[in-house]
């Protein structure tokens, strides 16, 4: 470990969720009421500097932790913590928690309005939050955020409208307005799905060196695990509203330790990735083929919801979550095969005594 991973390690979470669960209610035509259980104890920890990825497919729960995150949607239940303390529900402790958490949204031009400008977008953001004053003061802080985003000369983007701009530079947009409140914490729903693919890697680029630079802790939510590999730090895996895998981003893909964290590898084309005999061994499977349709929430599989589509499911899987199996690189799963493989592990220990 370096001096720099040494430092970071014994450095607070700057945002945390801690069993963070979510249940909508949601009325059917016929009138009935059902309970869509979205994300169920999720736990994740974000640090300054630090960039973690929240991978899986669509419907898994990604946006709905985002929300959460950002206070779009009260937790049904667990809690969030900002600097180590519970967030405050205040209307102050709400406006002071946005200061500090932004969330970047996957569509650009629906997430500014479309009848102002780059100049007044900016400059509100600027004045809402107290950091520039009206004149030369508001016009030097608008110049500045474009230039931290690459649009630049600034002359050339402040006084247009959104449809004016490409989508990058759209987006772009969207990252200034987050920065321009100075936040700890970025928020990122697949922030480049809808940017043309010659320019996602800018982007990417564009929120290492911010995270780099302001020292920002940074949620980077994907379905696409070969750009979660080039910027994150750390992978955590979401199926169906449970966590199920976590960890290094290279332990995770190179040694996928989940049935279904492989069935994403092998469903994302990554020419960067090899999954080597020691992975597989680690891995404890291989998986072929389709694996079906994931389940539906409001009537979720009891026990790991992964079981329908696991060619490996025991009895165990079908009833109850296992607990988490934590690897000493720092790499966890929740999944019986481990339970299964450590339980036996404990066994010949205690006969070898």
């Amino acid at each position: 470990m370096t001096d720099q991973d040494q430092q970071q390690a014994g450095r607070q979470p700057v945002l945390e969720a801690v069993g963070l669960t979510k249940h909508f209610e949601v009325t059917d035509r016929f009138g009935q009421t059902k309970l869509v259980r979205a994300l169920e104890e999720a736990d994740l920890a974000l640090h300054p500097g630090k960039t973690v990825g929240l991978v899986g497919e669509s419907g898994s729960g990604k946006t709905t932790l985002a929300r959460l995150l950002a206070l779009f949607h009260p937790a049904t239940s667990g809690e969030i913590k900002l600097d180590g303390r519970p967030v405050s529900h205040s209307k102050d402790g709400e406006r002071d928690y946005y200061r500090q958490v932004q969330l970047i949204f996957q569509d650009p031009f629906a997430s500014l309005n479309p009848l102002k400008t780059v100049r007044y977008t900016l400059g509100r953001a600027l004045r809402i939050h107290g950091h520039a004053r009206k004149g030369a003061d508001l016009e030097d802080k608008i110049i500045e955020l474009l230039g931290k985003v690459n649009l630049t000369p600034a002359e050339t983007f402040i006084d247009k409208l959104p449809h004016e701009l490409s989508g990058g530079q759209r987006q772009r947009v969207v990252i200034a307005r987050a920065l321009a409140v100075q936040p700890k914490v970025l928020l990122g729903d697949e922030p480049i799905s809808m940017l043309d693919v010659s320019i996602r890697l800018d982007v990417l680029n564009l929120l290492a060196n911010l995270r780099d630079s302001e020292d920002l802790a940074l949620l980077y939510i994907t379905h696409d695990i070969a750009s979660a590999r080039y910027l994150c730090d750390s992978i955590t895996v979401l199926y169906a509203g449970q966590l199920v895998e976590g960890g290094p981003v290279d332990a995770v893909i190179q040694q996928p330790r989940h049935p279904y964290t492989r069935l994403l590898l092998d469903s994302s084309p990554d020419p960067g990735r090899t999954v080597t005999a020691e992975g597989r061994r680690a891995g404890l499977f291989e998986l072929e083929g389709s694996l079906g349709e994931p389940p539906n929430l409001s009537d979720p599989p009891p026990g790991c919801r992964f079981h329908p589509r696991c060619p490996f499911a025991m009895d165990e899987c079908r009833t109850e979550l296992p607990a988490r199996t934590e690897f000493p690189d720092g790499h966890w799963a929740r999944c019986w095969l481990h339970q299964k493989q450590q339980s036996h592990l404990l066994q010949l220990d205690e006969e070898k005594r």
